[in-house]
């Protein structure tokens, strides 16, 4: 799959996490554009809207971004908060809701009710929950902490198991 750039170079770090590999890409004001539980820089890529894309450039750590997630999986659950995410919604709802989503705190996962309430629109369930599903910022913008109505689970872009885990490392903290 060829993806098409802006011609931006996107520094890329992937960090060793107990769930598997998880790659950051960040810009060059340092904000985190997109971030996911893969080891391909790529599958992070695909996920960013295009507007944002770039060509991407491996490295070892991205400063503040990898010291924070390192932090944040050391038991420093909100190391990742201040963490600046740079992400394209089409619309206000949607880059408000993704504001909203990042003062959900560590264990203390909410529903998609809940969710759109917070948002300040307590019918748009399914908006809420499409905030979630474009969500490219993945453990930045914290959508597995959104649970379905009947408290259990729901979907994630990286899988159950990863949603699972963090969620248990949340309430562990």
């Amino acid at each position: 799959m060829t993806l098409q750039t802006n011609g931006t170079i996107l520094d890329s770090a992937t960090i060793d996490t107990p769930v598997g590999p998880f790659t950051i890409l960040a810009g060059p004001d340092g904000a985190v554009r997109a971030a996911g539980f893969t080891a391909d820089p790529a599958v992070v890529l695909a996920v960013m809207h295009p507007s944002l894309r770039g060509e991407s450039r491996q490295r070892r750590e991205l400063g503040p971004v990898t010291a924070a997630v390192a932090a944040y999986l050391g038991g420093d659950l909100t190391a990742i908060d201040d963490v600046p995410v740079r992400q394209h919604s089409g619309g206000a709802f949607m880059s408000h809701a993704w504001q909203m989503l990042r003062e959900v705190k560590p264990g203390q996962p909410v529903t998609y009710t809940g969710y759109a309430a917070l948002a300040g629109r307590p019918a748009a369930v399914r908006a809420a929950a499409a905030a979630c599903a474009r969500n490219a910022a993945a453990l930045f913008v914290p959508c597995h902490r959104v649970l379905r109505t009947d408290g259990k689970l729901g979907g994630y872009r990286w899988g159950l198991p990863v949603k699972e885990w963090l969620l248990a490392h949340e309430r562990r903290g």
